[in-house]
């Protein structure tokens, strides 16, 4: 779960900053005016020609947007290179990572605008942490019962059942029965060192 959002920390403030001349070559590569992709970001034209000349920092969410707006990564935006990454993730090479009680196996390329995962959700492993984040996630049952809060409203998801959401909607994500739930997930990552966004604690933090 992500922190609320704060005043960036100086190194944070230092990787936005350097957002501002990459923003406009993005959009001009996108084939998009000041105008419209101001429209389509939902941002006024002056606001987004002040972020492209660095008179204003975008928050975390608004580069999401931008991102997307453009075709392109949060990385791109602030001007980081991946290295060359292979399309194919073989299952020898899905070693199992445990947190918070879960356990995931990476199922894509690490650096990448989506994180897909194979999840084990165990019975009362996190089912009290509500997470609210940017971006969107898509998850599908492969076994057992999952327990899904969104916003208000409970729902009960039983194998070949998905749900595909807005990320900035309070959820909770439980198993419903006694062995636990096997899922896909695919959700939307920040990719930059000013975000961290993760299903729940990091491996060495306490649930």
């Amino acid at each position: 779960m992500s922190p609320p959002e704060h005043e960036p920390e100086p190194d944070a403030a230092e990787a936005l900053t350097a957002v501002a001349p990459q923003l406009r070559t993005l959009r001009r590569r996108a084939s998009l005016t000041l105008e419209s992709a101001a429209r389509a970001a939902g941002l006024s034209p002056a606001h987004l020609s002040r972020l492209e000349t660095g008179r204003r920092q975008p928050s975390l969410p608004m580069l999401l947007t931008l991102a997307r707006v453009y075709g392109t990564t949060v990385s791109e935006l602030l001007g980081e290179t991946v290295a060359d990454r292979d399309a194919i993730v073989r299952a020898t090479a899905m070693e199992p990572t445990r947190a918070g009680g879960w356990t995931y196996w990476q199922a894509g390329s690490p650096g990448r605008g989506m994180q897909a995962l194979r999840v084990h959700v165990p019975f009362g492993a996190q089912g009290d942490i509500v997470r609210v984040h940017p971006g969107e996630e898509w998850l599908y049952v492969l076994a057992g019962r999952l327990r899904l809060r969104l916003g208000d409203t409970a729902h009960v998801l039983g194998p070949g059942d998905s749900a595909h959401f807005d990320s900035l909607t309070p959820h909770r994500l439980a198993a419903a029965d006694q062995d636990g739930t096997d899922l896909l997930f695919v959700h939307t990552l920040l990719q930059s060192p000013t975000a961290a966004l993760c299903l729940g604690p990091t491996p060495g933090e306490t649930s």
